[in-house]
């Protein structure tokens, strides 16, 4: 799958991030956010803007 919205993908077994055209990283949900890394900033920047529409 090729997603924009990162929580259409959580279940996932396998994420692949891809950072201009070339693998950045690549896991579980879990263990993407556990690395810190371009992943786990995409999904905290998502959250933050699904907070700002909800409230």
């Amino acid at each position: 799958s090729i997603a924009h919205r990162l929580s259409t993908i959580a279940d996932s077994d396998r994420i692949l991030v891809l950072d201009q055209g070339r693998l950045a990283e690549a896991g579980s949900h879990f263990e993407l956010l556990r690395r810190d890394g371009l992943y786990a900033e995409m999904w905290a920047r998502q959250a933050n803007e699904q907070d700002e529409v909800v409230g």
